[in-house]
């Protein structure tokens, strides 16, 4: 995805704080080898009922969201620009585990949405941590240092690149299912959600969702726009397929549909750990 990141990365371009310093901070990274475990994700019931209304839930305290792309070494052919969004292996592994020594708890999408919908309770320094476009470093890196610290994640997944060189296979995606990490979709190729029109919806969300539901034995509820880019009129198509959430970057939330529109931030190639705790807290 990296050819596909690159010729739109003007479209997409972050939209919290300056994220294109290289940071010469290292009072936050350390070289403590102590693994801080901290408490499993729970498997959460979606409450029954009626939901909270939009402007109910516009009140509610915004939960942090993470999102990566690419994690792996920077290479002399990667752009400026694509830099951002690959974020290299051992600042990956320092970003981890400055959130579990910061304190944060991850949570799934349906703490998520009970917490939305329902204003139920979530543990204390809740963060989602969530993977885009199926990349196998995501399997190979991202999986095993989440695991050390006994985070979970929410995997995004494009299913074109599935068993392809450099992606996930369908078997490592249901592994990481049956570990209790969360699986959504991220259409069949990438195709900008707003131009979605006619057997778009077929091919790119239905196809989609069946096939990610045959691999995991499980309901897709969740869904991440590729590019993050969403259009109000389009909106209802989700509905009408039950997803739960759907996931965007930076922009404001729809007001009138926040729960297709909840927030993300990109961690930058770029960001230090530092800047990534101060993103996290002045971002939600």
């Amino acid at each position: 995805m990296s050819k596909v990141l690159s010729s739109i990365l003007p479209l997409c371009m972050l939209a919290t704080v300056a994220c294109k310093q290289k940071s010469t901070d290292t009072n936050v990274a350390t070289t403590e080898t102590k693994t801080v475990k901290t408490e499993t994700t729970v498997e959460t019931k979606i409450p029954e009922g009626k939901p909270a209304s939009n402007a109910e839930i516009m009140t509610r305290k915004q939960v942090p969201v993470v999102c990566w792309h690419q994690i792996r070494d920077w290479k002399s052919t990667d752009s400026k620009g694509a830099k951002d969004y690959i974020v290299q292996v051992q600042a990956f592994k320092d970003h981890i585990k400055m959130l579990a020594d910061s304190g944060y708890h991850t949570i799934l999408p349906d703490q998520l949405y009970a917490y939305l919908a329902f204003n139920k309770p979530l543990p204390s320094k809740p963060i989602m941590l969530t993977f885009d476009d199926t990349d196998l470093d995501q399997f190979t890196i991202a999986r095993p240092t989440l695991a050390k610290y006994g985070f979970k994640g929410v995997y995004f997944i494009m299913t074109v690149s599935l068993g392809r060189p450099h992606y996930m296979s369908k078997e490592q995606v249901k592994q990481l299912s049956d570990e209790g990490n969360v699986i959504g979709s991220h259409t069949w190729d990438h195709h900008n959600f707003k131009k979605f029109a006619g057997k778009d919806w077929e091919i790119q969300l239905d196809k989609p969702t069946k096939k990610l539901e045959e691999i995991t034995g499980k309901k897709i509820k969740y869904f991440a726009y590729p590019f993050g880019l969403w259009n109000e009129q389009n909106l209802p198509e989700l509905h009408k397929r039950g997803f739960l959430i759907a996931f965007q970057l930076a922009d404001k939330r729809d007001p009138n549909d926040p729960l297709m529109t909840v927030r993300r931030i990109l961690d930058s190639g770029y960001w230090s750990t530092k800047t990534l705790s101060n993103s996290i807290r002045n971002s939600f």
